[in-house]
């Protein structure tokens, strides 16, 4: 019901509108670059709205959040009250992954005008006439919105309507006749934003914890293992706490021109080769690549029993997705013009110059065969999501055009809006940053390289608290493959630990490469910031179940990420001061869920702080005393005020406190645990 402006009279001069509204929204938020890009949520979060509305005069306004489904038909209507300065707030939760749109309509209360004024005339003593002349105004609104309200609620308008014409003011004053004509009024002056988008990814999306690992290295004994044995590492995994399991490229890997041990030029017969050159010979002769499996893994029935045994035990497999190829690859011999080419007619290697890449190629997506390739590439996707994998992680997309994958990701995700993909892309923060608007749901980050507290709490303010959280969930790594940081070759087992928990809590979503972490490998290759033996081109052998391992200390942090609302989201983090140049505090909430990390960044000497707390802020009381339970050494302390002592060493580089006002028993603590674990 609305009623617009009517079109202007026949006039000789065009430059009349054809409509108009006296209402202006001035501004909607969030709203990224205008609406050009949805934000983002997960399962179960809120989006809050804000809307700025402007009307002449003094008349009041109905404002309200327009919510659905992409997938549904069926709209929700979120009244927006006024808070202050011409803004309306609403908010709506997303429980369903793939798109939800929602927009901002507003139009003038007439009755809610007419009401108010009607209170003061009453309230300023007006004569009975005046007060009875208003009354019939009023009878003129109830009347328009009983003409098109249903049934019961036009016969209690008629009842209103009644009590007005009887002279009842106090009816005429209440809130219920208010609420009922404004569900039915005309929408007088209506006007209505533009439509805004939120992705909502599955709750894995924002709270997983990955670990990475290579299953043809998960045998003892220095040979080639199959996913089959890989298999067996799975629980494990599952037992130190994390949700994703991450193989690098599982695929057959090319011969031609293959990496030797530490990235050498030339390979021996028999070593493995780098996962990242893929496409290779299978068991029978033929060429595999993207869609196969790697024979000496077991091929694709040994990857279908190890998705089935991981989903058994509740973890996601994730899988590399790298667009390039070996020259041995089906796509070299089949689609040479998915390729550059040189002026003789050879393809192009995989260059940074003067380096070369010789044992990969890389893929032309301008090749005028773009939408043949565009699609077959998307089809790699689809392959792996039959398979039972619905999680990704993408190698370099920066280096492909934004257009495939905004096209690619949003077409993927009309049948699989589950659907996760992490962003590997190292690169400059605009272009990490609209990777994330056009459709990755999460990406790796400069954390790696911020070890101070003023470097971390300065990225950190600018992740989690900016127009950037809108969009872009950041994923923290503290190692890869890729990147052994001098950090933790300097800093050895402190350092793992203390990168660890300031990955695990800072953000709600980070990954490790598991094996040289736990064991604290911190050999560096020469001038070179990996690892000196590296996995990327050899079979490494683990010690899998060392009792030396950070093993129990990556199982306690992960369990208290799972028993702690407060570190499964990254929004609401807020840094605290420490008193020391190298310790890093910050609280994360979540209801009456409050936590608080401490970590040392000095990996080789103890240090001594004082831990400056906004008690007001986190809901403590200011003159009484608090609980602080330092939930990562199982050590109770009863706190007061803001200034709290701390110490931390190389032995014990963190502190991970819940704080709860005074009187909360062990009793209620044992509630709480069994709720979690439940």
């Amino acid at each position: 019901m609305s009623s617009p402006a009517p079109p202007p009279p026949a006039s000789p001069d065009s430059t009349l509108p054809t409509s108009w509204s006296r209402i202006v929204i001035s501004s909607v938020a969030p709203a990224i670059n205008e609406g050009q890009w949805p934000i983002k949520r997960a399962v179960g979060e809120q989006v809050e709205v804000t809307a700025g509305v402007l009307v002449d005069s003094h008349e009041a306004l109905a404002v309200e959040l327009v919510v659905r489904h992409a997938s549904e038909e069926t709209e929700h209507i979120i009244r927006m009250p006024h808070v202050e300065n011409d803004e309306y707030t609403g908010a709506f939760e997303v429980s369903s992954p793939g798109h939800y749109l929602y927009r901002v309509r507003a139009w003038i209360d007439r009755f809610a005008t007419w009401q108010d004024q009607f209170r003061r005339r009453v309230e300023g003593g007006e004569p009975p006439a005046e007060i009875e002349s208003e009354l019939t105004a009023g009878v003129s609104l109830l009347n328009a919105a009983a003409a098109d309200a249903p049934d019961d609620d036009r016969e209690r308008l008629e009842a209103y309507i009644d009590a007005f014409e009887n002279r009842n003011v106090e009816v005429a004053l209440g809130g219920e006749v208010a609420e009922l004509v404004r569900r039915h009024a005309p929408h007088d002056q209506q006007t209505t934003s533009a439509t805004y988008e939120v992705l909502v990814d599955p709750e894995r999306a924002r709270t997983g914890a990955w670990y990475e690992f290579f299953p043809r290295s998960a045998r003892e004994d220095d040979q080639h293992a199959t996913l089959d044995d890989a298999a067996e590492r799975l629980p494990r995994i599952k037992e130190m706490g994390f949700d994703v399991v991450y193989l690098p490229p599982i695929h057959p890997i090319g011969e031609t021109n293959r990496k030797g041990p530490g990235d050498a030029p030339e390979a021996a017969p028999e070593d493995p080769g780098s996962p990242w050159a893929i496409g290779g010979f299978l068991d029978d002769g033929a060429r595999g690549g993207h869609k196969s499996v790697h024979p000496e893994l077991g091929g694709s029935e040994a990857f279908d029993r190890f998705v089935e045994r991981a989903q058994d035990l509740g973890l996601e497999v994730a899988l590399d997705i790298a667009f390039q190829c070996s020259p041995d690859h089906p796509y070299v011999e089949d689609h040479p013009e998915w390729f550059y080419h040189r002026p003789d007619g050879s393809l192009r290697y995989a260059e940074n110059p003067p380096k070369k890449y010789k044992d990969v190629h890389p893929i032309n997506f301008e090749t005028e065969a773009w939408p043949a390739l565009w699609t077959e590439l998307k089809s790699i996707f689809e392959h792996w999501i039959d398979h039972g994998v619905t999680t990704f992680r993408v190698d370099n997309p920066h280096t492909k055009p934004f257009a495939f994958w905004q096209w690619c990701l949003r077409e993927l995700r009309e049948e699989t809006p589950g659907l996760v993909v992490l962003s590997e892309a190292f690169t400059r923060p605009k272009t990490m940053y609209h990777l994330a608007k056009l459709g990755f749901n999460t990406s790796y980050t400069y954390f790696t390289w911020r070890n101070t507290p003023e470097a971390l709490e300065e990225y950190g303010k600018e992740l989690f608290q900016t127009e950037v959280a809108e969009y872009f969930r950041p994923n923290f790594w503290p190692n890869t493959p890729d990147i052994l940081h001098d950090e933790l070759v300097d800093g050895g087992r402190p350092a793992h630990k203390s990168r660890f928990v300031l990955a695990a809590t800072m953000s709600s979503t980070y990954g490790v490469y598991g094996p040289p972490f736990e064991h604290v490998d911190n050999q560096q290759r020469a001038h070179k910031e990996e690892y000196a033996r590296n996995e990327k081109y050899e079979i490494r052998t683990w010690d899998w179940n060392d009792p030396t391992s950070l093993q129990p200390f990556m199982a306690r942090v992960n369990r208290l990420r799972n028993e702690n609302p407060a570190l499964q989201q990254m929004r609401s983090i807020r840094f605290l001061e420490t008193q020391h140049p190298d310790l890093i505090a910050y609280s994360k909430t979540a209801g009456d869920n409050r936590i608080v990390v401490v970590v040392s960044l000095d990996p080789h000497n103890e240090c001594e702080g004082q831990l400056v707390l906004p008690v007001h802020d986190l809901g403590l009381p200011a003159d009484e005393a608090f609980s602080a339970h330092d939930l990562l050494h199982d050590a109770h302390y009863t706190w007061q005020g803001t200034h709290h002592y701390l110490h931390l060493s190389p032995d014990h580089p963190a502190h991970i406190f819940r704080l709860e006002p005074a009187g909360t028993s062990e009793d209620t603590h044992a509630a709480y645990d069994r709720l979690v674990h439940a």
